[in-house]
């Protein structure tokens, strides 16, 4: 039991730092939590970090808010996912109800605007980070199929502005078939 608070307290303490100093949105927090809950507590692997990645960006809902669901119940059940959860919503909401209140001093600042636009360059490097990371990954499996959707996707969401819910839709029914094919063969 007392293992298991030791792993609560870690799980919320994790995530509501992360989530405190994490600025520009869900796609931010992603390497955070890969670097805290894969490299260093060993919580997860890193497959399987990408796989709830995956998870969370398709399904509905704040992105950071679906990973910590996900890595809470995959590390500590439901009472994980409860925990990571609340330590994932409570800084946001305490710093946007205190910002609320001196929301007209904050809009026209200069020096709060200067420093808003250097935050979003920040966010863009981290967020290239990501994609540069889970890249690797798909690359590494030395596999066609996953490349091939990887390289589709990107062209017909940049370039034929196809809806990305079809994209993701499309994409879940592929990797779907593509596992079953696997682990058919693996079990003949």
């Amino acid at each position: 039991m007392k293992q298991d608070r030791g792993k609560y307290k870690t799980l919320f303490l994790s995530t509501f730092k992360l989530s405190a100093c994490t600025f520009g949105g869900g796609f931010v927090i992603i390497p955070l939590m890969r670097k805290k809950f894969v490299e260093e507590l060993h919580w997860i692997e890193e497959q399987e970090m990408m796989d709830l990645t995956a998870i969370a960006q398709s399904s509905p809902g704040a992105i950071a808010v679906n990973a910590s669901i996900l890595v809470g119940y995959h590390v500590a059940g439901i009472t994980g996912a409860f925990i990571t959860v609340l330590g994932t919503v409570l800084p946001p909401l305490v710093i946007i109800s205190i910002i609320s209140f001196f929301y007209r001093a904050f809009r026209d600042n200069v020096i709060v605007n200067m420093a808003m636009t250097g935050m979003l360059a920040g966010v863009a490097a981290v967020i290239c980070d990501v994609v540069i990371t889970m890249g690797k990954t798909i690359f590494r499996q030395k596999r066609i199929l996953p490349v091939a959707v990887l390289l589709l996707s990107f062209v017909a969401v940049r370039f034929l502005n196809v809806n990305i819910i079809l994209i993701i839709l499309i994409c879940g029914v592929v990797g779907a078939a593509d596992t079953f094919y696997h682990e058919k063969k693996r079990g003949a």
